[in-house]
Parts: C-alpha cells; sequence; structure tokens
C-alpha cells in the first residue's frame, strides 16, 4: 500500500469549493483525506509549502503526432512535455498516419502512453475514415477501444449530413464530437485573419465568417440531433456568440479557447515580421475578438482552456509565411501564459482559473480526474504562482520549439505534477 502525505500546501478546488491550507493524504493512487493537519508517519512526505494543490490540469486538445510524424512529436515526448507543463492527462487528435480512424490505431497509442508512464492519453477518434469526411469511421469500435470523443480537427467536417450523422452515433457512447469550425470555401487558402494587418503585410485573409458560419451550422445540428457538440479553439466573438446561443437554448454545446488566442493578436505577425511562429489556425484575430474571447473566459461563455499543442520540425517552421504548416506548441507554456494573463492582469479569480484547465475540461468530457474529492484518482497539479520565469525553448521536453512566447518573463509556474499519486516531473526550486 502505498502513501503520499501533501503537507502545508493551498488546496484549491473548485468541485468543492476548497481555497485553504490543508493537507492532502493519497493512498494507492487516490485522494484519502483532507484535513489540516494528518498524522500518518507510514506516508511519504511531499512539502507544498508556498505552492498551490489543484486538481490535476487536463488539455483536451493535443497533437501527439504518433503514429507517422515521429519526428515531430511521439507519445512519450508529448507526455513528457505534458507533466512538464502541469498536465496530469491530454486528449490527442487523430491527424496521425495512420489516422486513428480505427480500434488498432486507438489501443497503439494508448500503449505508447502505458509504456511512456507520464501523463494520462486520451485518444479521439476520427469522424470520418482517413479524415476525407466521406463516411463515417468506426466510431463504435474505437469508443470501445478507449477513444474519448470524436474529431476531423485539422479539417472541418464540411459535409452537413456526415455532421448530423456523427453527432447522432456519439449518442450512443456518451461522448462529443469535437469540431474544427471553418468553412473551406471562405477560408480560401488564406494564411492569417482577414484585416488591416493582412492588407498591409499582403497575406490572404481567413475571415472571421468562416469560423461563425461552420459554428452557427453545427449548433443548429445539435439541436436536430440531441447530441454533445464542443466547439474547438473558438477565436472570433460571433462564433462565441453562437456557442452562448445555443447555450441559452438548452443545447447541448461547449467551447474551448487557446492560450494565444488570449494572449496575442494578429499584430503578432507584422511585429515578428512574418515568423511563421505566430501562425497557426484557426489564426491569431484582432483586438476586437480577442476582447470578446476574454470576457468569455471571465463570465464562464467559455467552458475550459485547451492548448491545442502542434509541434512541427524546425525545417518546416523555417519555410516562407505562406508555405509554413499551421500550429505552436503550447503544452509548457500554456499554464504561465494563461496564469500571468488572466489572474494577474484581468483579476480572474483563481478558482475559476483552475477550473478552466481541470474540473471543466475533465467535465465535458467525461473523464476521471478534475477534482480532489475523497476517492477520486490523485491527479495533482502543484503550482507555483511566485515563480518569474522566462520561456525558453532549448529547455522543453517536446521535440519541437515552434513557439511565439520565447523569451517572454511570465509568472506562475507548474512545480509539480502527481499522476495516480506518483511524483511524475517536478521543477527544480530555487
Amino acid at each position: 500500500m502505498s502513501r503520499l502525505l501533501i503537507k502545508h500546501g493551498r488546496v484549491v478546488d473548485p468541485t468543492q469549493r476548497l481555497d485553504e491550507g490543508l493537507w492532502v493524504l493519497v493512498v494507492d493512487g487516490k485522494v484519502a483525506r483532507l484535513a489540516e493537519r494528518i498524522d500518518d508517519r507510514d506516508a511519504e512526505v511531499l512539502d507544498a509549502t508556498g505552492l498551490v494543490v489543484a486538481p490535476g490540469f487536463v488539455d483536451v486538445h493535443t497533437h501527439l503526432r504518433e503514429p507517422g510524424f515521429e519526428y515531430k512529436e511521439t507519445v512519450a515526448t508529448g507526455s513528457a512535455a505534458a507533466v512538464a507543463g502541469g498536465f496530469t492527462a491530454v486528449c490527442c487528435m487523430p491527424n496521425t498516419q495512420p489516422v486513428n480512424d480505427n480500434a488498432a490505431v486507438t489501443e497503439f497509442i494508448r500503449g505508447r502512453a502505458v509504456a511512456a508512464g507520464l501523463a494520462r492519453v486520451y485518444p479521439i477518434g476520427a469522424v470520418s475514415k482517413g479524415l476525407q469526411g466521406e463516411e463515417l469511421a468506426e466510431m463504435g469500435e474505437m469508443a470501445r477501444a478507449g477513444a474519448v470523443a470524436f474529431s476531423d480537427d485539422g479539417k472541418p467536417v464540411h459535409n452537413a449530413y456526415l455532421m448530423r450523422r456523427a453527432l447522432e452515433y456519439a449518442q450512443l457512447f456518451g461522448v462529443p464530437v469535437v469540431d474544427h469550425c471553418e468553412e473551406p470555401s471562405l477560408a480560401a487558402k488564406g494564411v492569417m485573419h482577414e484585416g488591416a494587418v493582412a492588407t498591409r503585410l499582403g497575406l490572404r485573409g481567413i475571415p472571421a465568417a468562416s469560423e461563425e458560419v461552420m459554428v452557427a451550422r453545427d449548433v443548429v445540428l445539435a439541436e436536430l440531433t440531441g447530441g454533445r457538440l464542443h466547439v474547438a479553439h473558438v477565436s472570433t466573438s460571433g462564433g462565441l456568440d453562437r456557442v452562448r446561443e445555443g447555450k441559452a437554448k438548452g443545447i447541448a454545446v461547449t467551447c474551448e479557447v487557446t492560450p494565444h488566442h488570449l494572449a496575442l493578436t494578429d499584430q503578432a505577425v507584422a511585429d515578428s515580421e512574418y515568423d511563421t511562429d505566430t501562425k497557426m489556425n484557426p489564426p491569431l484575430r484582432s483586438p476586437d475578438h480577442v476582447a470578446a474571447l476574454l470576457q468569455g473566459v471571465q463570465d464562464g461563455a467559455v467552458d475550459c482552456l485547451a492548448t491545442d499543442h502542434a509541434p512541427h520540425h524546425a525545417d518546416e517552421k523555417v519555410l516562407e509565411f505562406d508555405l509554413a504548416p499551421f500550429g505552436i506548441v503550447g503544452l509548457e507554456t500554456a499554464v504561465p501564459v494563461t496564469y500571468d494573463l488572466l489572474v494577474r492582469r484581468h483579476k480572474l479569480p483563481l478558482r475559476m482559473f483552475i477550473a478552466l484547465w481541470s474540473s471543466n475540461p475533465a467535465r465535458v468530457f467525461g473523464l476521471p480526474g478534475g477534482s480532489l474529492k475523497v476517492g477520486s484518482p490523485a491527479d495533482i497539479t502543484l503550482l507555483d504562482l511566485e515563480a518569474r520565469l522566462t520561456v525558453n525553448p532549448d529547455r522543453f521536453r517536446s521535440l519541437s520549439r515552434n513557439t511565439p512566447f520565447a523569451g517572454q518573463r511570465l509568472k506562475g509556474w507548474p512545480a509539480a505534477t502527481l499522476v495516480g499519486g506518483k511524483a511524475v516531473w517536478r521543477r527544480e526550486r530555487r
């Protein structure tokens, strides 16, 4: 019987409305007791003086690249990046090669995660075979193999009939359909947000309407089917408005926002002189959209935060802006970027911040964890809110370095990550 006693920490658990100094006893990988003081001479001790003890952070939108693109990332390196970023669990998207559109690939990913022994990895299965948007993938067998949601992320499900059937079929397994909301003919091979900055830079733009049209369509389909829709990486005020309207009507729609869409605007492309680490899809938007997303986080319209961790090899990102792939890494920067922005600058309550990374994503995707209630898995994130560190990509555990936050000095970093009561990563305390 393994026993761990976490002493002297500030326990913040949104599921129990806790924010107080408590000790936490973990027995055999589960939370066994919380109290002001616990005497257990047989337990290993973890001193959390000066740290916040929170439910383990969950990232519902990660690209681990394996199988097929191991030169960008593997399940093992992505898991290492996750725990170094304070994440005890990640949900990985299916745009691998071969695509995760069948049970064999789902089981392969889970096996790689078990072998790594770091973060919990929950595969997301493809909606359509080969991500081609023509025929439903084997959703049932993937669900039985451990898929926790379905998505063609990286591509929109452009066929409305197929999206309708996916929302209907996913209900049999009690999981959401996660949609990359982009109307392809409106996006028209754009490379950044359509607006004054794109015009000035001479780059083809992606209008906000390309997202808003697809969010509106899918909210209507969720109402029609009664299925659970989760809108990935909302980046526009109109997209968020459509989510709000759906929620107001009682439709089962949720959404996520990424750190980069909150912290950066399209001006970053100009300021960085076409740095391809500012190229992502959906693109960085104009300040009015960013302000709407920040408001949505503060008033609860946004259900959770998610990294959209998208690693690429350096050789791919040194191409011209038009030719370079979309996406940035995010697992190892997400917590300080969002803490510094949301809590320090915008005064978001700490308990709400922690909910956006822990209890809320666990609830939306129906995952274990997200709570420190007695009997819960002892997946725990320890935060050092006073730590002020500089983002250094050379120290990333990820295989890739494509981040727009390099060199930024941020406050509020993970200090340790526990999965099943085991410390799988600790930051050296200075």
